[in-house]
């Protein structure tokens, strides 16, 4: 394959990919940086972290997504009673093996494209962590056999900002799986006019399809720009930044947990996959700092006393974004 054929195929795909979001618009409205966080994450093999009050499409925005992707999408709403094989598949008794029948393994929700896991931090922590293989290996190991989940997979977990009664805070450590969070806002006064005028003329949330939304790319299509991706190019300079980026939170006074390096490579990955998304084959520090705060936000700490004060974590990760020269 020539250099020329591969641009063109790249081309290619990127259309096809920048085509799903304009899919999404036909069902969701005014939720295009959730839409690019999404996008970002599937690029990456990553998972998305969603918060955003009730009713803002969290739900909708994921059906619509797997409808415009052509894939496989569930959704498990999570409960103070939801335990582990609920989510990964447990064995049961398979009665029409024969006489007394056999144990089988019945998958669970977890094995589709996109799982979104509703209201996570509902869940106790024991169920919270079955997912944890399946985000980073892409796989479910039970009854010591490991089984491997579909291609592409990604969850999409949400959590409710506002209510805290009853629930259980992500650990760090969980946190720290998300490649990024983001946040739906309520929508602006004319988006919501919008919304609203669409409901008026009939349109049904779970009918994704009446709204026109249609596929328009598919689950192979990730798959090849996943491979893509990987081939943007990333100079010193931008990884030396990120490095330095990822320093200065670990010495901010307001910080106890800056980011790792474990957060460091995942603004690199999404920065990769936004300069693919914008047509480049190379990254540059605009990159790095329109996906930040995406990628890093949630895998911050605040002391005690920030906390007390009312000290904003995103505008500690703006300054220290601002604290690092920007390479030429």
């Amino acid at each position: 394959m020539t250099a020329t054929t591969a641009t063109t195929e790249d081309d290619a795909l990127r259309e096809r990919l920048l085509a799903v979001r304009r899919e999404v618009g036909k069902a969701v409205v005014g939720q295009d940086s959730a839409v690019s966080g999404l996008m970002v994450a599937l690029l990456c093999g990553g998972h998305v972290l969603m918060e955003g009050v009730p009713g803002t499409a969290k739900t909708l925005l994921v059906r619509t997504l797997a409808a415009a992707l052509a894939v496989d999408t569930k959704r498990v709403q999570f409960t103070p009673d939801l335990m582990p094989g609920d989510i990964t598949g447990s064995l049961v008794i398979d009665q029409a093996a024969g006489s007394g029948g056999q144990l089988t393994f019945r998958e669970g929700p977890v094995f589709t494209n996109l799982l979104l896991a509703d209201e996570i931090n509902r869940t106790p922590p024991k169920t919270q962590s079955a997912l944890l293989e399946a985000m980073e290996e892409g796989q479910v190991s039970a009854d010591g056999v490991t089984r491997p989940l579909p291609r592409p997979f990604l969850v999409a977990a949400t959590q409710n900002p506002v209510e805290y009664e009853g629930t259980y805070p992500l650990p760090e450590a969980q946190l720290d799986r998300f490649l990024v969070k983001v946040v739906l806002p309520v929508p602006p006064r004319a988006d919501e006019i919008a919304i609203l005028t669409r409901h008026a003329e009939g349109f049904d949330p779970r009918d994704v399809a009446a709204a026109g939304v249609t596929a328009v790319a598919s689950g192979a299509d990730i798959e090849a720009a996943q491979a893509a991706v990987k081939r943007v190019q990333v100079a010193p300079e931008v990884a030396t930044y990120i490095v330095d980026v990822a320093r200065a939170t670990r010495e901010s006074p307001s910080l106890s947990l800056g980011v790792s390096p474990r957060g460091a490579t995942a603004l690199l990955r999404a920065a990769r996959a936004w300069a693919w998304l914008s047509g480049r084959d190379f990254v540059t520090p605009d990159d790095v700092k329109a996906l930040a705060h995406a990628a890093l936000v949630h895998r911050l700490g605040l002391r005690p006393e920030a906390e007390l004060e009312g000290v904003d974590v995103a505008k500690v990760l703006s300054a220290a974004l601002g604290s690092v020269p920007v390479p030429r």
